[in-house]
Formats: structure tokens, sequence, C-alpha cells
């Protein structure tokens, strides 16, 4: 009865894990506010008061600003680096494309680099603002640049080149970014020189903006973030309305995708604030970083830091770039499980056979050798357990009408042969914790993300699918196909439950007998990779408990 009960409350849990996701995680409303275009904030320039929302109305492209400054109008430049290639538009010296060379968008080989910067997003990202207006022109501004080709190549080291615009009152911007051969990191300075007769005092923003999530039914968090007083903060996009201000001592700020992430980061962290803003119609999300600027006399500079972060959450290229950038990488409640399971699979990867599916097969058997005796002792139980059925039954049968007087029975029953009825939930307790962990690390690793493994199974981040269908297939996520693996899997937990005793409870019983079937529809959208773990986790565990029923009996 009392191993019944634990079986059932496990079942509950898991089900209640799946039906979140599926129901309690869907899409989200939110509220739109004004697009990062069309809003300037007042800002009190010494405290950072809270932000005055005012509607600007935009220039047209034929009224647009081109004071003579520094350098040749251009229509847009391309930059070329070994891992990227990316595109900065004279509107703004924005950053209008970003594509990763070592990334596809889709698993097919034939499929298009990476791009970072969503076609919804028309005005480009790592924008410059002012929280006072001051400058009113700078979202329109056309800037020049020092460079006189079309194409920068970076290659064998670092190159620079600015892009400069001067306003009517003389105060003239220098957007200089520095690009590296070996990192996906920028460097971004920005320098105000005030050339008027007057005193120039604002406060700089930088923003970054790009596309919401697309769905949110996952386990990996998509949409602002920050690192802000040595903890990592993330805002649903669905929450903006409510917090749409990030504020203190800020390491770095940005958005966050699955795979893929942009950030700024100021070169001295301090304390800052972060605005958040949503734009639902173009599914837009900005990050606001403001600067809080000094008082810029007559013939002053000032000069402001950053390096742009614009590339995948892979952990051991953003400890490499510092500033507690590997933070971003977060499992949540498991991450201290998750974290060193993803560094025993690199390990394995990079040292031993390079395919993820094997390390994940090496992996399982590592964390079956580690729980093996806990297994042992449950597996002793389970099969004294069995050898006792046949007397239980005759105490069930005996009392069916006094349930008192049966559960004593059977207690003293267990009592006698020394048998805890609890042990034979041992390794499914344990083994909870270990999935979860493995769900979040297979979810959230950009090294899973279009990893093969063997024949069909291109995709070890995606669900497995033999063939793809045509037509909907009711509870299966698209592509539609045949789930071979997922299929394996509730086979050996049929056959795993054939070889455990069945609950005293009728009732019970035939819960547990369709649980093999419930698991099986669950797992169907599930990635491959955990589905190939805990395959192989239940053929380990079959073969261990055979054994160890045979040398019982």
């Amino acid at each position: 009865m009392e191993q019944g009960r634990l079986f059932l409350a496990i079942v509950l849990s898991f089900l209640v894990f799946v039906v979140w996701e599926f129901l309690f995680v869907g899409k989200q409303d939110v509220q739109s506010p004004v697009p990062p275009e069309k809003v300037v904030e007042s800002t009190v320039a010494e405290d950072l008061k809270e932000d005055v929302i005012v509607a600007v109305e935009k220039s047209t492209e034929d009224s647009l600003e081109r004071v003579a400054t520094p350098g040749n109008f251009f229509n847009s430049l391309r930059i070329n680096t070994p891992l990227y290639s990316a595109e900065i538009s004279e509107k703004g010296a924005a950053i209008v494309s970003f594509v990763l060379k070592d990334y596809r968008e889709a698993v097919d080989k034939g499929s298009a680099n990476k791009e970072l910067i969503s076609a919804s997003n028309k005005s480009g990202t790592a924008l410059l603002g002012f929280t006072n207006k001051a400058l009113p022109k700078i979202s329109d501004a056309v800037f020049t640049t020092d460079f006189s080709g079309e194409t920068l190549e970076v290659r064998d080291t670092s190159k620079s080149i600015s892009f400069f615009w001067q306003s009517a009152d003389s105060v003239q911007i220098e957007k200089r970014f520095s690009f590296y051969p070996e990192t996906y990191k920028v460097q971004m300075d920005v320098i105000l020189t005030n050339t008027s007769p007057r005193t120039f005092e604002e406060n700089l923003t930088i923003s970054l903006v790009n596309s919401g999530p697309e769905n949110t039914r996952q386990f990996s968090f998509e949409g602002p973030f920050a690192f802000v007083d040595n903890k990592l903060d993330e805002i649903k996009v669905k929450d903006l309305d409510e917090k749409n201000t990030i504020s203190g001592n800020i390491d770095w700020s940005g958005l966050s995708e699955q795979y893929f992430m942009s950030v700024i980061i100021p070169e001295i962290s301090s304390a800052s604030t972060v605005r958040l803003d949503y734009d639902p119609e173009e599914n837009l999300v900005e990050v606001k970083y403001i600067q809080q600027g000094k008082k810029l006399l007559p013939g002053a500079k000032q000069q402001f830091e950053y390096s742009l972060y614009m590339g995948p959450k892979q952990i051991s290229v953003l400890k490499a770039i510092g500033s507690n950038l590997d933070k971003a990488i977060n499992f949540g409640f498991f991450d201290i499980i998750a974290k060193p399971c993803l560094w025993l699979m690199n390990a394995i990867h990079d040292r031993f056979i390079p395919n993820y599916g094997i390390a994940i097969i090496l992996l399982t058997i590592l964390f079956k050798i580690i729980f093996w005796p806990l297994g042992t002792k449950s597996y002793k139980s389970m099969a004294e357990m069995k050898r006792l059925q046949p007397l239980m039954m005759e105490i069930r049968q005996k009392h069916k009408d006094d349930k008192k007087k049966m559960n004593e029975e059977i207690m003293g029953l267990y009592k006698t042969y020394k048998v805890n009825p609890m042990s034979g939930c041992l390794p499914m307790v344990v083994q909870i914790p270990v999935f979860f962990a493995f769900y979040r690390m297979l979810y959230g690793s950009i090294e899973l993300r279009h990893a093969p493994f063997l024949w069909w199974i291109n995709d070890l981040s995606a669900p497995d699918r033999l063939f793809t269908f045509n037509f909907t297939i009711p509870l299966m996520a698209p592509p539609y196909g045949i789930p071979v693996l997922t299929i394996i899997m509730g086979a050996t937990m049929f056959l795993q439950q054939k070889l455990s005793p069945p609950p005293g409870d009728p009732t019970q019983a035939k819960f547990m007998m369709m649980m093999p079937l419930i698991f099986t529809f669950i797992f169907i959208n599930f990635p491959a990779g955990l589905v190939l773990y805990w395959l192989v986790n239940n053929v380990l565990s079959i073969s261990q408990q055979y054994y160890i029923t045979k040398k019982t009996v």
C-alpha cells in the first residue's frame, strides 16, 4: 500500500511538471509600450529619477540631418571576421546584421548561417540616445565614417572603425567599434565633444533591440536579463508592465534567446539603471542601458567605454570574456546538478568520443555505477516483496472487509521478513532530480543544438522523428513522424514494470500498468538526448534488476 502511494505521488508530481509545461507556460499576452524610436525619456541627471515618456514626431527620410562631419557618407558597411559577419548602417551607426559562421538557422546542411538580428528589427541594435532629449534628432541621425571601403576584413589582428555625427547644436558624437578575429566580443566607445558655446549635460543610453520569444512552452529563459548586484535577474516579457526597470551594480544587461544572447557590458561596473520596453506588434524587446553623464563644458570631451557580446551561450566562450558573463547560463533550481553534467558531457565529447549521443550514454552508465549500491538494495527489497505476494494476497482475501486488520497484518508480515516496502522506490526518487537537471541541460545547452547521434537522429536537442508526415498527429509537436526512440523507451518501461511486484491495491495496479503508455506520450516531444538518457537508464536498470532478482530468488 505504501509503495503504491509513493509511486502515485511520484507520477502525480511528474504529471504536474508536464501539465505546467504545456498548459500554464503558454503564450504570453503583453501590453504595448511605445516603440523604441518613438520614446524619449526625461531623467534628472544626478539622481536618475523616474522617466517621463514623451512622444516625438519622427523625421522623414528626406529631412534627415546630414551635418558636415569627418569622413564619408555610406549606406552600410560590412565587417568580416572568422567567427561572424556584421553590417553597420549609416542611420544611427546601428548594427543591422550579425551572422554567426559556425551556427546554422536549421539542422539542414543547406540552411543559412544564424542571423542574430531578427527581420522585424528595422532599426538595428546598439542604438545611441539621450534621456533628456537635448539632441532630439539623434534617433534619425545619419553618420559618416573614416573608412573608405565597403568591407572591413578582420583576420589576424583587431581593427577599429569610427562613425561620426554632429548635431545642429554643435555636439559631435563619435561611435567607435573595435573588432577582434578570435572572439564575439566587440569594443564600442562613444566620444562626445562639445563644440558649442554652452554647457552640455545629458545621460547617454545604449539600446539593444531584438525580437521577443516566439513561444514560451519551454524551460529555457528568453527575454531581457541582467547580472546585477552579483545575481542574475531574468524578466519575463509578460512581466514588463510591472517590472520595466533594473537598478543596481550592473555588470551587464541584454537579451537572451534559447541558445544565443546579445549583451552590453560597461567597461566599469557601477550603480546604473536599465529600462525595458516591448512592442508586441513587431515582437521587439528593448534593453536600454542608461549611463549617467557629466557636465560637458564648451570644448570639452567625454568618452564612454562598453563591450558588446553577440554570440552563443557557451560557458567556455563566456568565461573567456569575463565580467561574470558565464552567469548568463542558468539551469534554475537544478543548476547545481546540471552544470557538472554539462561539464562531464563536454569532457567525454572533447577528449574521448566526438559524439554527444555516445557522451550521454557514457554519462548515464557513470550515473548507474554511482547509484549501483542503492539500486541493488532497492531491487533486493523488490524481489523479497515479490516473494511475499502470495502471503499478502491471502491476508487481503481473509480481511477484505476489515481494512484496518488487513493493513496491520501486512505490516506485521513486512516486520517478520524484514522487508521495507518503501526501499523499492528509492531509485526512482533519486533519479527524478537528475532527470530534471538533464532536461534543463539538454534543452538549454548549445552543444546539443543540431548535434547528430546515429541514423535518423540528427539533432539531439529536438524530438526524434523517423520520416516526416504532412498531417497533424494529436499530442505531437511538429515535425510529425514516428518517434522510434520514444516507443522503444516505452517498451523498456513496460518490461521494467513486469519485473517489479504489482501494488496490492487493484486500482493502483491498473494505474501502474498504464504508466509506460503515459510516459511514452509525455516523452514524444522531449529532446532526443533526454529520451536516449532515459532509455539507456531503463536498459541498465532492467539488467541490474534481473541479475539481483535471479541472485536473490
